[in-house]
């Protein structure tokens, strides 16, 4: 009796997983079918599942129009400057955190948990205000600055708690056979903290990569715009290019999907290493 319970119990777990695969898998796989179809079919009723237009011209004119090519640029510098200077920054905040007590710590521990609880939108004015006034409105640094702010209190508290599950015994054995503080960090727990850098590191690359909010407000030429405002800019005023927001957003996805196929084990074991303290 109490096997079979089990095993019903286990029947229901897995439908309800098949079904919550489904309810979060399809409207990505729908995004992917409508990215071949031709822009008037999208909307036909009954709706097509194998569109018998298949086509590629969603996608050769992503590619063929340098605006749109430039989209993907931008976002792809200014992603991974910040996640380079995210994590540079990071790991070097994060060790003082970890391995010095010193004045005043726990007053900026709290700022830093502050920060991350205040909604965005509500710094989007005094953004504006600060990058116009140092004129670096419409440029690069304008959101890699923005970006940092939202980027490094995080990676600082997942990698304070990353390097607090490595023993201080570490850096105390470098230092015994005469190598610094800097040496112990850049060549002994750096390359052991590497999955809680690439969790952070991902987190950071999607942060930046998926904003749309300041990559609006902050930009106002097409030169300087990311991918999230590019695909709002194929909706005009009468109508909209269903068929290349949909191959855009399909390109769009492929970096974040590539980062988690080939960084999944790294990703998980610094999520879970960096939030337990030994």
């Amino acid at each position: 009796m109490i096997g079979k319970k089990k095993l019903s119990v286990r029947i229901l777990v897995y439908i309800i997983l098949v079904i919550g695969m489904f309810w979060a898998g399809f409207p990505i796989f729908w995004m992917l079918l409508n990215s071949f179809k031709p822009n008037a079919e999208i909307f036909s009723w009954p709706p097509t599942w194998i569109s018998e237009n298949f086509s590629l011209d969603a996608y050769l004119k992503i590619f063929t129009n340098s605006e749109q090519v430039r989209f993907f640029i931008n976002s792809y510098v200014i992603a991974g400057v910040v996640v380079v200077i995210t994590l540079f920054i990071g790991i070097m905040a994060s060790y003082a955190f970890s391995r010095f007590d010193f004045k005043g710590k726990n007053m900026i521990n709290t700022v830093i948990v502050a920060v991350q609880a205040v909604p965005p939108i509500t710094l989007l004015i005094p953004y504006l205000s600060l990058i116009v006034t140092l004129k670096l409105y419409n440029t690069y640094g304008a959101l890699i600055l923005t970006y940092l702010v939202f980027t490094l209190p995080y990676c600082v508290l997942m990698m304070t708690g990353y390097l607090n599950t490595l023993p201080k015994e570490l850096d105390e054995a470098v230092m015994i056979d005469g190598g610094s503080r800097f040496t112990a960090l850049w060549k002994i727990l750096v390359p052991t903290s590497i999955p809680g850098l690439v969790s952070v590191g991902m987190y950071t690359f999607m942060q930046a990569w998926n904003e749309y909010l300041f990559a609006l407000a902050l930009t106002k030429t097409n030169e300087m715009r990311t991918v999230p405002v590019g695909i709002n800019l194929l909706m005009g005023q009468h109508s909209y290019e269903w068929n290349q927001m949909m191959a855009m957003s399909v390109l769009g996805s492929l970096p974040i999907l590539i980062l988690f196929l080939f960084f999944q084990r790294y990703f998980i074991a610094g999520m879970t290493a960096g939030s337990v303290k030994n």
